[in-house]
């Protein structure tokens, strides 16, 4: 792939996240994909998986945004530094926990990393900044 077919994939990957498009994003991954966030204990490998990691960030964050700050992309792989906003008035699933909605804003950073072959994600590896979110919500100390 080119740089250029690789960056309009991850706008479409932006774009789904930004709409709440679960299924959108899920479309874009390859046939065999690896999807890893550092909060989830074992990778996602179905698109259910990753359908239902999305529905629970928009569940604690209905009026979620994200933007990309600052992205770097090669012929088959894309860095990209995000930032999202939103409100968590749903409650918050890390992991195997729950955690009760807060009512609390939240201006969050987070970075990833994706793989690209074939015109389709084949791996997706996400690193959001949980401690300063988690510090915004009023739930660790903000440092």
């Amino acid at each position: 792939m080119s740089r250029t077919e690789v960056e309009q994939l991850d706008d479409r990957g932006m774009a789904a996240w930004d709409q709440h498009d679960p299924v959108g994003f899920a479309g874009l991954l390859a046939d065999e994909f690896t999807f890893s966030d550092v909060m989830a204990p074992e990778p996602f490998r179905t698109r259910e998986q990753v359908q239902s990691y999305m529905d629970a960030w928009f569940s604690a964050f209905p009026d979620m945004h994200v933007k990309t700050i600052n992205r770097v992309v090669s012929d088959n792989e894309v860095a990209a530094e995000v930032e999202f906003t939103g409100t968590n008035t749903g409650p918050l699933r890390m992991g195997d926990q729950e955690i009760p909605a807060t009512g609390k804003s939240v201006v969050g950073t987070g970075t990833y990393f994706a793989s690209v072959r074939n015109g389709k994600i084949v791996s997706f590896r996400a690193h959001p900044d949980v401690a300063s979110m988690m510090g915004q919500l009023g739930l660790m100390p903000r440092m």
